[in-house]
């Protein structure tokens, strides 16, 4: 019997039904001759039609999901991300600077505050913004150090002496509170996968089992080294307290951030009988991979690890975990100025408590205000899926070094979250120098997730944490990105036949949409052309005449003038932005406005 032919090329409804149309009149002429459309023949063509056009487009749409430039859904684009090396972070801390007050008593001779009442407000104090973000103190508060700023806050209103004095210092703050996960963990198990009860956790802590082994966290399971802290017990641990070591670790875990803010630890399929190495590796075995040695890797992922007898580490069996790890309270931790307010758990230190006036103690304690004179930045809002693409390409290319402009460029955007995280970056070679000074423009978020230019804390990360992979003749200077805000107005033609006031509303609707959650990158031109097409898009639209960039000043939109008109390209087609500058529409819904002519 002859094999019948069938059309594979037919993948949409109306194709699947014609050809089984043919197909039926061709080999089936006399068993099925009614095609009309209240025929039961053709209500099951239609069926078959429909169930092969459902089946056509999940396997297109499946077939798309397993590339990044086709995928749509965005944790697919995360996942594809990390195969090029651009794994989704945790949840960004922000960080910044706190001032806090004090009231204490004066000398019993009124000249001057009395110095045994002032405190040391001690790490880990709890801090609150009137947005319920909670603020963790990372350092203590001495407030008898010399440059805090004493004023006299009461005088007695006889003689006039002061009575008590106000004490101004300053510390640092991180968004995030500490939590502890205890989990139970049975029989063996190959790559154990285990979730964190909290959401948004910026960092892991420790991790500990019932035996008191500690697993750290790496990059990848095939590295089996961290950097470590020994403490330095030499004559000059004064100015060295810590010596830096190499050291291997056999139980070890990976940290997995889910898009939803869900966290997992993985870890091996080794067992203790994998155990190899010295607790602190010998810096003869790390120079050379010399026969008979212990060879020990570096952070970056190295394929030949794979061959490896270590299994990717230890994995836990019938113990119980204990995980610390901290975590932000709210999904924008960013705080604006004055924003912290409240002290929660306050932890003070008197020299000599037992010596003082408990009255007085009491009144000092509960004397305490905050605030924050500058902004607290660092969090940004989740970045749109063409941004992953866009980066997991550059750091696929960077392999963790900066050499050429991108390679900058994705470092910093690559900085681990729980030193704060960059909306926009960019990389210039500064004009002025002779040598290769480079200028690395940077912009936060805010509270509502507009650029805004970064406090002092996250530039000294980005500059840290860039100086380990820079070329050593490299210089750089983390420097403040400009913010240009600007408005749209268009004049566009309507149908006669058309509800002008309702096109209106559709036309400035459409361009609300695509600039509501837009960030421009620094340095990145604003095509008018665009606005053009998406105008001329808008059914009942005869034609758009005019389409107009205006540069919005003062109140909320910032001092930064800047010349429309004298920046646009020849063509008129883009509005030319400078290299240390973003474009932004602050408010798309008062900030476009048009007319119908």
């Amino acid at each position: 019997m002859a094999k019948k032919p069938i059309n594979y090329t037919s993948r949409d409804f109306q194709s699947i039904r014609d050809d089984l149309v043919n197909y039926t009149k061709r080999y089936y002429p006399t068993t099925f001759k009614d095609f009309s459309e209240a025929s039961f023949g053709s209500l099951m063509l239609d069926l078959v039609s429909y169930v092969g056009d459902q089946l056509s487009f999940y396997a297109d749409f499946q077939s798309n999901e397993t590339f990044i430039d086709s995928a749509i859904r965005y944790e697919n684009v995360s996942r594809l991300a990390e195969t090029f090396g651009y794994k989704h972070q945790a949840a960004a801390k922000s960080t910044g600077q706190v001032a806090f007050y004090i009231i204490i008593p004066a000398k019993a001779n009124a000249r001057g505050p009395n110095i045994d009442y002032l405190p040391i407000l001690q790490r880990g104090t709890v801090l609150s913004s009137n947005t319920n973000s909670v603020f963790t103190l990372i350092e203590d508060v001495d407030f008898s150090a010399e440059n805090n700023e004493v004023t006299v806050a009461r005088v007695d209103n006889i003689t006039g002496n002061p009575t008590f004095f106000a004490v101004k210092a300053f510390g640092q703050v991180v968004s995030g509170k500490r939590y502890m996960d205890t989990m139970s963990v049975g029989d063996y198990r190959r790559f154990l996968r285990l979730g964190l009860s909290k959401a948004n956790i910026t960092e892991i802590m420790s991790v500990k089992d019932s035996q008191g082994n500690e697993y750290y966290e790496v990059e990848y399971l095939s590295q089996d080294v961290v950097m470590s802290e020994v403490r330095n017990t030499a004559s000059d641990r004064t100015a060295v307290p810590y010596i830096m070591r190499l050291k291997p670790v056999p139980r070890r875990f990976v940290a997995q951030y889910g898009v939803d803010g869900t966290t997992h630890i993985q870890f091996g399929y080794g067992s203790e009988d994998n155990l190899t190495g010295d607790l602190i590796a010998d810096p003869a075995d790390v120079v050379l991979d010399v026969n008979g040695r212990n060879y020990i890797t570096d952070k970056t992922f190295d394929p030949t690890n794979l061959i490896q007898t270590d299994k990717f580490g230890v994995v836990p069996v019938n113990t119980t975990l204990t995980v610390e790890y901290t975590a932000n309270t709210a999904g924008t931790v960013n705080a604006a100025v004055g924003a912290v307010s409240r002290a929660i758990t306050p932890v003070f230190n008197f020299r000599d408590q037992a010596s003082l006036d408990s009255t007085l103690v009491s009144s000092v304690i509960s004397s305490l205000e905050v605030e924050n004179e500058d902004p607290i930045l660092g969090d940004t809002s989740v970045i749109l899926a063409d941004e992953i693409r866009e980066r997991a390409s550059s750091a696929y290319a960077s392999q963790n070094r900066a050499v050429t402009r991108s390679d900058y460029i994705s470092l910093v955007y690559r900085m681990p979250a729980k030193f704060g995280k960059v909306r926009k970056c960019n990389v210039i070679r500064d004009p002025n120098s002779l040598k290769r000074n480079l200028n690395l423009y940077i912009l936060s978020e805010d509270t509502d997730g507009d650029l805004i230019q970064p406090n002092q804390n996250l530039k000294e990360n980005v500059k840290t944490w860039i100086n380990r992979y820079r070329m050593i003749n490299d210089t750089i200077d983390v420097l403040d990105g400009k913010v240009i805000n600007i408005g749209i107005n268009f004049k566009i033609i309507a149908d006669l036949e058309t509800n002008k006031y309702e096109l209106l509303q559709t036309c400035t609707d459409k361009l609300i949409r695509r600039f509501l959650n837009v960030k421009f990158d620094i340095g990145e031109a604003v095509y008018i052309s665009e606005i053009y097409k998406l105008l001329n898009q808008v059914p009942g639209v005869v034609d758009t005449t005019d389409v107009e960039l205006v540069n919005h000043v003062g109140g909320v939109y910032g001092n930064y003038v800047y010349n429309i008109d004298a920046n646009m390209s020849d063509d008129g087609r883009y509005l030319v932005i400078p290299q240390d500058t973003a474009a932004q529409i602050l408010l798309p819904t008062t900030d476009i406005a048009g007319v119908i002519t």
